[in-house]
């Protein structure tokens, strides 16, 4: 199993800089990103969780409370945290 941990600035910069680990990640088998961390979450963050979340749908994110919080505002919520992405998106 692999673990990403998000730094407590997730900004565009952290996005960036998060995308080749999970490249890296995809396809090894369970991923799991640790955003426990996380204070600050830009949209460019949110936008590279939803696509690890479609993209291996497997994979589990632990959020912080802004993380969550961010992830409401945007409507993003039940895509990062719950189990099966790809569902909630057919129903959207």
């Amino acid at each position: 199993m692999t673990t990403i941990t998000l730094p407590p600035r997730c900004d565009r910069a952290a996005a960036e800089a998060l995308l080749p680990d999970l490249a890296a990640a995809f396809g090894t088998g369970a991923l799991t990103i640790d955003g426990s961390s996380a204070a600050q979450v830009g949209q460019a963050m949110l936008q590279v969780l939803a696509s690890a979340r479609f993209t291996c749908p497997s994979t589990s994110i632990t959020p912080s409370r802004d993380l969550r919080e961010a992830a409401r505002l945007a409507g993003l919520d039940q895509i990062l945290f719950d189990t099966n992405p790809s569902d909630k998106a057919a129903h959207a």
